[in-house]
């Protein structure tokens, strides 16, 4: 390589370099700016619903998360959503229950995007293990996401709303999902975003919340791996299987109650909020919001996922997401 050529290439390289520290600096100020303009330190909590255009206007126009007291308190599930109850309404009924080795479904283990073993059981029977009337290896939930309340439980949808009257004019739709939760204190949502608005309620005990809003993108690590579910042996044990012929899965690895800083150093510069939903009060978690989800042992809920809007907001998330994936750490 002439003389000539060699410098061109060592300041096509420098520039090129240049580049993309301006683009890191970019990527490490641009949450540190929304911090500063529009974002909470904590979670803020109102005492009653506010009217759909105050709503829209104060929180889901701004993408802020706020727990809602008083919301729901005219729902007969809050009397009524108690274990004798559930039994003799929906104890024969057959749903879907999500059963890990660990609590940890949908969520990265080692080299795996492992996803939980779906198991059919009945309601009575599910109650059985989380009041430890029986013994079983695994850590059990109903965390299916298609709308299970009105797809498996009809027969309790009349002691909740169909949907938040408010919310609903807000978005000017109706919620396109409406879930039933229930599990074990071990079981954990591990990190990760929806493109949904989400209430949701909690019925009985509480839900502990770990937030991070969408501009901390930058901070937060993500790796593609291979999917799999578990499959518990007839000795108890669970397998890895592998789920063949599919594409790699984006997840993130990192797990915020105890998260590995010299693997993913740039996760120092995030702000988590941390957030404890009781029984009779209402979280609306804005789309995009990055989510880790425990709970009290026998915690009962229900959210309603209404889409969000695929605007600008979204179209601005994505730049941010494809240039944190592009660049690499900060």
């Amino acid at each position: 390589m002439s003389i000539l050529k060699l410098k061109s290439f060592n300041g096509n390289v420098m520039a090129e370099n240049k580049t993309l520290d301006a683009v890191k600096k970019c990527l490490r100020d641009f949450p540190l700016e929304a911090r500063e303009l529009y974002l909470n330190k904590t979670v803020p909590c109102l005492e009653q619903p506010l009217s759909p255009l105050e709503f829209y206007r104060e929180w889901i126009g701004p993408n802020k998360p706020c727990v809602i007291r008083n919301a729901f308190s005219h729902w007969p599930a809050l009397s009524k959503w108690n274990p004798s109850h559930l039994r003799e309404v929906v104890g024969s009924k057959v749903i879907s229950v999500a059963v890990t080795p660990n609590g940890y479904a949908d969520a990265v283990n080692r080299d795996r995007f492992v996803m939980p073993e779906e198991r059919l059981m009945t309601f009575s029977s599910l109650l059985d293990v989380v009041e430890g009337k029986v013994e079983s290896r695994g850590v059990f939930y109903v965390q299916k996401q298609c709308s299970n309340l009105t797809e498996e439980l009809p027969e309790l949808t009349g002691d909740v709303e169909a949907h938040i009257p408010w919310m609903s004019e807000a978005l000017g739709k109706l919620p396109d999902a409406v879930n039933f939760w229930l599990g074990e204190a071990s079981a954990v949502t591990s990190m990760h975003k929806d493109h949904y608005e989400n209430l949701y309620c909690v019925i009985t005990g509480e839900k502990h919340f770990i937030l991070l809003p969408p501009s901390d993108r930058p901070f937060i690590p993500y790796e593609h791996y291979q999917p799999a579910v578990y499959r518990q042996r007839e000795d108890g044990d669970f397998d890895v299987v592998d789920v063949a012929d599919s594409d790699k899965v984006p997840w993130i690895p990192l797990d915020p109650l105890k998260p590995d800083l010299e693997l993913y150093p740039d996760y120092r510069l995030a702000c988590p909020l941390h957030v404890t939903v009781k029984a009779g009060e209402m979280l609306y978690l804005p789309s995009l919001w990055f989510h880790h989800v425990r709970q009290s042992h026998g915690c009962i809920a229900v959210n309603f996922w209404y889409d969000m809007e695929y605007d600008i907001k979204y179209s601005y998330f994505q730049l941010v997401e494809s240039l944190a994936g592009a660049v690499g750490p900060l």
